[in-house]
């Protein structure tokens, strides 16, 4: 793994309460944050036969990641040349042979290309390039495919998540099926409220007891370096207390291709701003949160599994998911807490824990991005892009 070094005289203090509420710095964030870096749309097990597709939608941006007639798999934006209108309204599906636009008939082959508009003779000749759907930059890594809607400053996914590669492989992801589809749910929050909770391991003994009976204080992980983290927690020796970790350490039963240390552990793989891949012996998955108001995100996932599976897998993932949702309505309230205070008049800011590093370093990986993140007392909201602009030309804060 990465050489980690962990800095003990960084600053404590988190961003200032007002950038969790202010509309104009959401404006900045859909535009130049996650239009411009990579989100998982879905995995190529989603979408495994000829024309089915799975559409994927972001801060007004329309994806439609597909299978096309040769077997490969082709990511569009989701938007018909004619008049804009939504190509493919279903979240998922399958179109065998063509795309056909709901709102006058254009036809789309699945490669993207035009071909044919309704009533063609009230239109001069067409090419079918020229009039193609859009292409949408995309990338497969272990099975997952990643979009991005516009250029932006990651990498390519596979040397993001480079560092991750070889200990990813041994999961075979790429292999793996879709267990029950996608999962979504509205969260009251801003989208980084979501992310501060996930992105430290201090609140687990007291926040998380299912946690923290599997895997209690052999828990760790990294900063954010590079856009990319990691964490781990490897199973306690005890048998646990809860009922259904006790019974998922009895009976959990790893991939038979998993190297002995990855037998009885989970991992997790932070992707900068708002992506994980989590791995443990019976399953893959990925959640992220998506933003859609200064108050509202969606938390969206779904979780893969080997398509061998025997009934023994099967159990421990069922109780492995029994696991991760209490989890999820426990991170769930404490992004509501956390977000709501950032409101009052008493609110002064974090002060991190020296174990609260991947808080920190999320931050700071925002502020390298959008330096008005520094300013400590809320602007004017019809100030904030002007002067994000003036201190990104100054250098920074």
């Amino acid at each position: 793994m990465r050489d980690i070094h962990i800095p003990k005289d960084w600053d404590r203090r988190g961003l200032p309460g007002w950038t969790y509420h202010s509309a104009a710095l959401f404006e900045l964030e859909t535009s130049e944050i996650f239009k411009t870096h990579w989100q998982i749309a879905c995995h190529v097990s989603d979408i495994p036969e000829v024309g089915d597709f799975q559409t994927f939608d972001l801060c007004g941006e329309r994806a439609i990641v597909l299978r096309d007639r040769e077997g490969q798999v082709r990511a569009h934006h989701n938007i018909c040349r004619h008049r804009g209108s939504r190509l493919v309204a279903q979240e998922s599906g399958n179109c065998p042979s063509a795309l056909i636009c709901p709102f006058h008939g254009w036809v789309y082959n699945l490669d993207g290309t035009l071909r044919g508009a309704a009533r063609p003779e009230s239109y001069p000749p067409m090419d079918k390039h020229e009039f193609a759907l859009k292409p949408l930059e995309f990338e497969i890594w272990h099975g997952f495919v990643f979009v991005r809607f516009q250029p932006g400053p990651q990498p390519a996914v596979a040397d993001l998540l480079g560092p991750f590669d070889q200990e990813a492989a041994a999961y075979r992801m790429d292999a793996h099926v879709p267990t029950d589809g996608f999962w979504a749910q509205d969260v009251p929050v801003n989208w980084k409220s979501v992310r501060d909770v996930d992105n430290e391991g201090y609140h687990v003994t007291i926040a998380h007891p299912a946690l923290q009976d599997l895997y209690g204080s052999t828990y760790s992980d990294e900063p954010y370096i590079d856009g990319i983290s990691r964490s781990e927690g490897r199973f306690t020796p005890s048998a646990g207390r809860r009922w259904a970790v006790r019974n998922y350490k009895k009976i959990s039963k790893p991939q038979a291709h998993l190297p002995e240390p990855l037998h009885r552990a989970w991992i997790y793989y932070g992707i900068f701003p708002n992506t994980v891949i989590a791995v443990t012996p019976e399953t893959s998955l990925f959640y992220q949160e998506l933003p859609m108001a200064t108050n509202k995100s969606v938390v969206r996932s779904a979780t893969y599994r080997n398509p061998d599976e025997d009934r023994q897998q099967r159990l421990a993932r069922y109780l492995a998911a029994r696991i991760d949702r209490e989890t999820v309505v426990e991170d769930i309230q404490l992004t509501i807490w956390s977000n709501e205070s950032m409101a009052t008049d008493a609110f002064e800011g974090f002060y991190l824990s020296d174990l609260e590093y991947g808080v920190r370093t999320h931050h700071d990986h925002l502020r390298a991005l959008l330096p008005i993140y520094g300013v400590e007392s809320a602007p004017m909201e019809g100030e904030v892009r002007a002067l994000n602009a003036e201190m990104a030309a100054a250098g920074g804060p």
